[in-house]
């Protein structure tokens, strides 16, 4: 998706590095990688580090900077431009809550042609685009950072090295605690649900809530299905601003 457009508008300017945030670093990201075979840039963070530096709060986001090293758009939304045929699920049958999560993600409203209209202004026009924003515009877009994000981002390097080190009990104390003192990342909650081993098999890492047959054992207070019920599918991701 995003190879596609590296290949046709890197003459004329554009490189791509697109980011795998991941705990469990190049185990989990590296089929990902592999099935795309990028031509551009594609890079693990572990500990999540440069989602903490840019403000990113979930998945895809896409930070644009120019040639001179200045951010012209801070975090958002970045759905992939939608230009190859996707294959299906066909005849596959998923478990009850599987078919949920993909019910509750059609729901999720992002605006991909919207979004690559822009990029492809920007690589035209450059600072004379009207995307790209000043760097007071940059600011006031930007989240805020105060003490209770720094704690919880703090808990989640805690957290995220603890994992890498084999203290899942740990961990899971300091992931719990950064999502409760920065509510709104969902980057942070996705990444401890996805090291919960609920169930077995390849859908283990997207389940991301709890076990079937043991759901008093979850040990967060929330889970992807419900907490996008309960804030409402086309809440997930704020409305794109041009």
């Amino acid at each position: 998706m995003w190879q596609e457009l590296r290949t046709e508008l890197h003459p004329r300017g554009l490189e791509i590095v697109t980011v795998g945030l991941d705990t469990l670093g190049a185990e989990a990201c590296r089929p990902f990688i592999e099935a795309a075979a990028p031509d551009h840039p594609s890079v693990i963070d572990a500990h999540h580090a440069v989602a903490e530096r840019f403000g990113v709060v979930n998945i895809p986001n896409g930070v644009w900077i120019d040639e001179n090293g200045i951010i012209v758009r801070p975090a958002e939304v970045a759905p992939a431009p939608r230009r190859s045929e996707r294959p299906g699920l066909g005849d596959v049958e998923l478990p009850d809550r599987m078919v949920d999560i993909f019910t509750e993600a059609q729901k999720i409203r992002t605006d991909p042609a919207a979004y690559e209209a822009a990029l492809r202004d920007w690589v035209e026009r450059g600072a004379d685009s009207p995307y790209a924003l000043s760097p007071d515009e940059v600011v006031a877009r930007s989240r805020p950072r105060d003490a209770d994000r720094a704690r919880g981002e703090a808990h989640f390097e805690l957290a995220t090295e603890l994992e890498r080190r084999g203290d899942h009990a740990g961990a899971v104390t300091h992931f719990r605690e950064a999502h409760r003192l920065v509510p709104d990342n969902f980057s942070y909650r996705r990444q401890a649900w996805s090291l919960e081993p609920a169930v077995d098999g390849p859908l283990a890492r997207f389940w991301q809530g709890p076990a079937p047959d043991d759901p008093d054992a979850w040990p967060y207070d929330g889970d992807w299905l419900s907490d996008v019920r309960q804030l409402g599918a086309e809440n997930y991701y704020p409305t794109w601003q041009p």
